[in-house]
């Protein structure tokens, strides 16, 4: 919603990658402020999101739009990359270091912002991004790991059908993701991404380092109760990347087809957006960037990256969600509050509390959640829609669903 008073305050809930966020920046009139808060499951989601943002706002001087979007999908949807991305991506993390470990109460970059997060996630942080840094040794077996985690989960998901796993992938292809309408996805770059989880190769090159921010740990509980921490690879062996960036365009000339055919890849759409969202972030904001003679820079240590004007991204605990209905700040605050289709369960009356008077409600629904058959993804819109009632949100009457998102307003008393 456009607002008078030129303050927006949006509320990501589990959003898991900065598309939106991205998104909603270039689209925001330029006369409004923009705040964007976000709240996901865990810290090592948190880090991947600073990490790509901190690659938006690296400046064009230091790193020309094609490269950056190169790392960019690299680092967001491979789980092997290049050793210039990984040379890039250790000079991030060392960056990022210094902005969660610093003491000041201001942060050192609005759209970075980790001044909320409690001390102990800031030491988690800063764990993850020195795990990022770490040079694998010749004896390390870590090049190793990332194939084999990859193949660990992909065993477990097929199960008997592991032998036969070229005619799932197929059917997951055609039969599922075609059908949802993401023709544009190819075959072999999608068997290229099922098989070894590499979804953007736009150059001949050697990728075969593995992309340390896709491993996490998940606690398993054994056999005896006990609990035991994993790190591998525990994210999406079946939707693809290529539908964050990659499915659909404003540019309908990249949405083409020929006898049927597709004349674009998921791959060259992924790749124009991107190139498109960077351009716009660095010309029609008319980014200032921060230098040594600003008379901020002189009252606090800062990184060297885009100013984007009147934007904020502020990253808040990972339990906030109970915590924000008691807290003054937050009473009827936002004006637009996003949840993730992993994070519906959080949904609830509580949400009344912080939702500013004219708040629109998103929820994604189970469109790409593959494994789920007509009724369950029938049934799971339902669950969504009795959640919002729940929270006084109907549903948005001149909202034409699309069946990936459902946008409900508050409810008329």
């Amino acid at each position: 919603p456009v607002k008078s008073d030129g303050e927006i305050n949006v509320l990501l809930v589990g959003s898991g990658d900065p598309r939106h966020i991205l998104k909603t920046i270039v689209e925001c009139p330029e006369k409004q402020n923009l705040h964007i808060w976000v709240v996901e499951k865990s810290m090592e989601v948190v880090a991947r999101q600073l990490l790509l943002l901190y690659l938006t706002l690296i400046q064009q001087e230091k790193m020309g739009i094609n490269e950056k979007t190169e790392v960019f999908l690299e680092l967001f949807g491979n789980t092997e990359i290049r050793s210039q991305t990984a040379e890039t991506l250790r000079q991030a993390a060392s960056q990022l270091i210094l902005s969660v470990t610093e003491t000041t109460e201001d942060a050192m970059h609005p759209c970075l912002n980790t001044t909320i997060l409690k001390f102990r996630e800031r030491d988690e942080l800063a764990r993850v991004f020195k795990l990022w840094i770490q040079q694998p040794s010749p004896a390390d077996s870590a090049p190793a790991m990332m194939p084999k985690a990859w193949d660990y989960r992909v065993r477990q998901h097929l199960g008997t059908r592991y032998d036969s796993r070229k005619g799932q992938f197929d059917w997951d292809l055609r039969m599922k993701l075609h059908e949802k309408g993401c023709g544009v996805i190819s075959k072999q770059q999608y068997m290229q991404w099922r098989e070894r989880g590499l979804a953007f190769e736009m150059r001949e090159a050697v990728y075969q380092i593995p992309n340390p921010t896709l491993l996490s740990i998940r606690v398993f509980s054994q056999k005896k109760g006990e609990k035991v921490g994993v790190r591998g690879y525990w994210g999406d062996i079946v939707s693809s990347p290529y539908l964050s960036f990659g499915v659909e365009s404003d540019d309908k000339s990249l949405l083409k087809t020929q006898n049927g055919q597709h004349l674009k890849t998921a791959q060259d759409i992924s790749f124009a957006n991107m190139q498109g969202l960077f351009q716009s972030l660095s010309s029609r904001w008319g980014c200032v960037t921060t230098s040594p003679s600003d008379t901020e820079a002189e009252k606090e240590p800062t990184l060297n990256l885009m100013l984007l004007i009147g934007v904020s991204v502020t990253f808040l605990p990972l339990d906030s969600l109970q915590k924000l209905p008691h807290k003054q700040k937050y009473c009827h605050y936002f004006n637009t509050i996003y949840f993730s289709a992993n994070c519906v369960h959080q949904l609830g009356p509580m949400m009344r509390q912080i939702a500013a008077p004219d708040a629109v409600l998103v929820v994604e629904l189970a469109k790409y959640i593959l494994d789920l058959n007509k009724q369950q993804e029938a049934g799971f819109g339902e669950k969504v829609a009795s959640l919002a009632l729940e929270a006084g949100f109907e549903p948005c009457r001149e909202d034409g669903t699309d069946g990936v998102h459902a946008v409900f307003v508050q409810q008329k008393k």
